[in-house]
């Protein structure tokens, strides 16, 4: 193992709408594809997921795609928020809880996706970069 940190190359964004329900853990079912690895992997830093509208209590899933399986990497509960002009609607970020370890590293081609347990519109954003 390297005794050096390795930094990212290309500094990378990636985001994805979905607002089709998917009740299913296993990958299948429609999953909107927020950030594809580069040909060296990626590191994600932050990820960023924000409701476009009024939220029911449910859950936003996300998943590690390999090209050959699809793993559930995390569930995140939404809560029942209804936005207006001094409520925002529901947001979380996913941060790393060691500083300056990334959040999720993917190696190369594989990519971030996610699902909505409810029909309900979710934009989800990753930060990362390229090695």
């Amino acid at each position: 193992m390297a005794a050096d940190p390795i930094f990212v190359g290309t500094p990378r964004f990636g985001a994805a709408r979905n607002a089709t329900a998917n009740t299913a853990r296993d990958g299948t079912g429609v999953l909107g594809s927020v950030f594809t690895a580069g040909v060296s992997g990626s590191r994600i830093d932050r990820i960023v997921i924000r409701a476009g509208s009024t939220t029911t209590a449910g859950v936003v899933r996300i998943f590690v795609d390999t090209t050959s399986t699809v793993y559930l990497w995390n569930e995140i509960l939404v809560t029942a928020i209804t936005p207006s002009g001094t409520v925002v609607s529901f947001e979380r970020v996913l941060i790393s809880p060691e500083p300056g370890v990334p959040l999720l590293i993917l190696p190369a081609s594989y990519i971030l996706k996610f699902g909505t347990h409810n029909a309900e519109t979710f934009d989800v954003m990753a930060i990362g970069g390229d090695f």
